[in-house]
């Protein structure tokens, strides 16, 4: 969805001190699928959590040549990896523990559903190193929880958050939904106050997509849920961004937003084409010039790994790609793009179409300070449409 009417946008100072490489594990399972996810994940089939976790061991050992930077962020995300027992957490850690030198990992963050926390799993958690907890709440409103088949309640959510600080864990990442079917914006803005008052270090918020083969899809097309229309998502989105700026939380990302200092190293590294390894049934890694993916089919898997064999597919990205996706994700940031950066990546062809295209935009589109390239607050609902006038011309 594009937006075209201004918006208050809020672009902290921000200089990211990236990871050198990240490292990926998906956990595919979980209790229930809500309705708008398009993730490769599945409801059941826990009876497979303990050779899922030997299966990552191993596929760590196949793969364990494809990182050459040590490794500083650590992210298990899902699914639900709060659906895994400690015994298995602890199993998974030990195991790549074995594999990799993670003593210089600095991000450690693990995946959590609210109503799946408690006082000793996350102690347990923590005891293992997790230093960042990363939690799907979505709303802070029953009835929209429900309606997008959310399996935790509001109060669940706080009570989750009071717990995870009271564990000593004090980087606690949560998501949040806007344009719920039926979401008023003065039930938005409940739920940003709620966040705020929560004190959580880091909210990402996205608006909700209507994803092709998703419940929400069908949904829809059967009249059962009308979409939010688009003025109210964009005053949504203008609320979201004045709130949080007024409570001192830096708009590092379209979607992301953190206090100071708390900014999520592991996705920082996604923005900035920084090398990670990603383990398990449908993950993906980046070596700086080829993508792999693992088949999103457990069973195609677990049966490879356990045969010995890797079981991603690679595709080499051209150099314009690799260029294309360097301008679109930079874009996306508060620090933006810097020309200087470009042109040591790709070269001076490439710096040089970028700089001649960008000079159009200057002075309405994007913004130019200190060499970076940035999208100014009144045009960053317009990203699309602005970075496709900078992408590789073939032709």
């Amino acid at each position: 969805m594009l937006f075209l009417k201004r918006v208050c946008f809020f672009w902290c100072t921000f200089v990211c001190d990236l990871a050198m490489a990240g490292l990926y594990i998906h956990i595919p399972f979980c209790a229930s699928k809500c309705i708008y996810c398009d993730f490769y994940s599945m409801p059941g089939h826990l009876d497979e959590a303990s050779r899922y976790v030997s299966a990552l061991v191993a596929e760590a050992r196949l793969r364990r040549s494809e990182l050459h930077e040590p490794v500083t962020t650590l992210y298990v995300g899902g699914g639900t990896p709060s659906l895994l027992s400690l015994d298995w957490v602890g199993a998974l850690v030990s195991g790549l523990s074995r594999v990799f030198d993670l003593s210089g990992v600095e991000e450690f963050t693990v995946e959590v559903n609210p109503d799946d926390v408690t006082a000793a799993y996350i102690a347990g958690l923590k005891a293992l190193g997790v230093n960042r907890v990363s939690m799907g709440v979505q709303s802070f409103n029953d009835a929209e929880l429900r309606l997008i088949n959310r399996r935790h309640t509001a109060r669940q959510a706080v009570d989750a958050v009071h717990a995870i600080h009271a564990a000593g864990i004090h980087n606690i990442s949560i998501d949040l939904i806007y344009g719920i079917p039926g979401q008023s914006l003065a039930s938005w803005r409940k739920s940003v106050r709620q966040a705020v008052a929560l004190g959580v270090q880091h909210i990402s918020a996205y608006s909700l997509m209507y994803e092709p083969g998703t419940r929400l899809w069908v949904m829809r097309e059967q009249g059962k849920v009308t979409e939010v229309d688009d003025d109210t998502v964009v005053a949504m989105y203008q609320a979201l961004c004045q709130l949080l700026h007024r409570a001192g939380y830096c708009h590092y990302e379209i979607s992301n937003f953190a206090l100071p200092g708390y900014y999520s190293r592991h996705n920082s590294s996604y923005w900035d084409l920084t090398p990670y390894l990603g383990l398990g049934a449908a993950a993906h890694s980046y070596d700086g010039q080829l993508r792999r993916h693992n088949p999103a089919r457990l069973k195609s898997y677990l049966d490879s790994i356990e045969a010995g064999k890797c079981c991603f597919e690679a595709e080499q990205e051209q150099p314009w790609e690799r260029y294309d996706e360097y301008v679109m994700l930079r874009l996306r940031t508060a620090a933006g793009l810097d020309l200087g950066l470009l042109r040591q990546r790709f070269g001076t062809a490439f710096a040089s179409y970028f700089h001649s295209h960008a000079a159009p935009l200057l002075g309405s589109s994007l913004c130019l300070d200190d060499g970076r390239y940035h999208i100014p607050e009144d045009h960053v609902m317009m990203t699309d449409a602005i970075t496709r006038d900078l992408l590789w011309d073939q032709d």
